[in-house]
């Protein structure tokens, strides 16, 4: 038996519609029945003004139009009150000073005042008012309207007018919260992105420098264990040996990178390699044939743990480079890691022949990864020709420089 979905599993749930929301939706409909409450009720009333079957039949048309051009208010507001006018300009000529229909008129004011701004609304709303006057005033002193009456009338022009400034002001306020939050939203949803743009190009830059190294660690042991393997046989295991941690190391260290994205992968929460691990590095350099050495001045403490994982991904790219590049004639690579108080100087220098002009000047993914690493922590990347001869890579990182500006 199939089962339904619990509210909780995540699915959209339409929300239940308000008690007006048929009525919000059907719009026209309310037009009508409003329509056709003031023309029904108007029906007893024109007659009193009718002379004859003719002009009875004027009067009929008269409110009809008054009455029938109130559907039309929102796509022609403004025209709806001018014919409104113009129809209750005529209703005058025809002998009928003030009918029923006539309360058309306030419904066309708040509509006016609701859709345009007051510069349009308040003509709309002193017409209205010069229309009442010009209805009224000659009829003063025939019992038809008193003075009082007319002031009502034309306080409550001004109220209608009033009460529509206000409904379009509040929803001029609310459609700008909305746009506000509409664009808070869209800001978040860009920064998102950014931030999983970022994330995906720092782990690649992870992966590069991990396969890079290891692999290229991996080739040249297996080159000289392929080359011994008959004459020494010792040498050619120990140099297998080497191949088959340093294998490991680079799956637990993509293991890692990996479980970024895949929570649940083993060993997502290894500790991230630093200045702790540089001496390993240069250990695995110095079995894979190069002449390695590593010195540290000063103390590393209190060195963050992103500022520890950019010094050894640099020299750890370095030394990459440094055994594809440097050539036959390699008999010295020196790792200089200096620990000064604000910044962290690292310098990796070799008597090769080193990457080519070009090389250097652009760079491949791993010098335009040493750069990318040394900027996002707010330090510099120096690479080329050393003074006496080679090739070094040079960076300056400050130890505190991007801590306290990401907080």
């Amino acid at each position: 038996m199939r089962q339904s979905a619990p509210a909780s599993s995540g699915a959209p749930v339409p929300a239940a519609p308000g008690p007006g929301s048929w009525f919000r939706e059907r719009t026209w409909l309310v037009d009508l029945l409003v329509t056709m409450a003031v023309f029904l009720y108007n029906l007893p009333i024109f007659p009193l003004y009718a002379r004859d079957p003719l002009h009875a039949v004027a009067l009929l048309l008269v409110s009809a139009v008054i009455c029938g051009s109130y559907l039309l208010r929102r796509r022609f507001p403004v025209g709806v009150l001018a014919l409104m006018i113009a129809t209750t300009s005529v209703q005058l000529l025809l002998g009928a000073p003030i009918l029923a229909a006539d309360a058309m008129l306030l419904l066309a004011v708040y509509n006016l005042a609701v859709r345009r701004t007051a510069p349009v609304s308040v003509l709309g709303a002193l017409a209205a008012v010069a229309w009442l006057l010009i209805a009224v005033v000659p009829r003063l002193g025939e019992e038809f309207i008193d003075i009082g009456q007319l002031g009502v009338l034309i306080v409550l022009t001004a109220w209608v007018w009033t009460w529509g400034t206000l409904v379009r002001i509040r929803r001029q306020h609310v459609s700008g919260l909305q746009e506000r939050a509409e664009q808070a939203e869209r800001e978040r949803e860009t920064r998102a992105r950014i931030a999983v743009a970022e994330e995906r190009a720092r782990i690649a830059r992870e992966i590069h420098d991990i396969v890079s190294h290891s692999l290229s660690v991996v080739v040249l042991m297996s080159d000289g264990a392929a080359a011994t393997v008959g004459s020494e046989p010792e040498r050619a295991r120990s140099a297998m040996l080497h191949v088959r941690d340093t294998g490991r190391s680079a799956l637990a260290e993509m293991r890692r990178m990996l479980g970024v994205l895949r929570e649940d992968e083993p060993g997502s929460d290894a500790p991230q390699p630093g200045m702790a691990q540089l001496a390993v590095l240069v250990e695995q350099s110095r079995a894979a044939g190069l002449p390695v050495a590593l010195t540290v001045d000063g103390s590393p403490g209190g060195m963050s743990e992103g500022l520890g994982l950019t010094v050894f991904r640099i020299v750890q790219e370095a030394l990459t480079n440094v055994r594809r590049h440097a050539g036959p004639g390699l008999r010295r690579v020196d790792v200089r890691i200096d620990c000064r108080p604000r910044e962290v100087v690292l310098r990796v220098t070799d008597d090769g022949q080193g990457p080519g002009a070009g090389d250097a000047g652009s760079g491949g993914h791993g010098l335009l990864g040493m750069r990318e690493r040394a900027a996002a922590h707010g330090g510099t990347l120096h690479v080329g020709a050393a003074e006496d001869g080679g090739f070094e890579v040079v960076a300056a990182l400050p130890r505190e420089a991007r801590e306290e500006g990401a907080g």
